[in-house]
């Protein structure tokens, strides 16, 4: 269970968490290039959860999970990342997000889940 300070947490520094949000993207676009499309997924997901507290990174992550849906002829995920481009930036710009949110169509984008240890450390979530 989180408390009250976990549900938006404010990053310690801000140039470490975008730089951990490009370096999850870079990562993405590795993998894709390689045709590993688990391990790009993977890294789009932990940008996603990167994301959250900054709007344009946040935009251009579902951007990214939008291109892997249409190049999967995902209807779902397409149909998914559509919706979540309208309300991620509003979500982010007002910190109204779920902490943890891996962003796919697969989960609830009201779903809020645990953080990874590595990501928590980034975003100043207190377990």
């Amino acid at each position: 269970m989180t408390n009250q300070t976990d549900k938006h947490p404010q990053p310690t520094d801000r140039a470490l968490l975008r730089a951990a949000w490009a370096a999850e993207h870079a990562s993405a676009r590795t993998d894709r290039a390689a045709g590993d499309i688990a391990v790009e997924w993977h890294h789009l997901e932990r940008a996603h959860v990167l994301s959250q507290p900054m709007a344009l990174a946040h935009l251009r992550t579902h951007a990214a999970m939008l291109a892997y849906g249409l190049r999967r002829r995902d209807r779902g995920e397409v149909t998914g990342q559509l919706i979540r481009l309208i309300v991620a930036g509003p979500g982010s710009l007002t910190r109204r997000y779920p902490v943890g949110n891996t962003g796919g169509a697969n989960i609830s984008a009201l779903a809020v889940l645990p953080l990874p240890d590595d990501l928590r450390v980034l975003l100043a979530v207190r377990a």
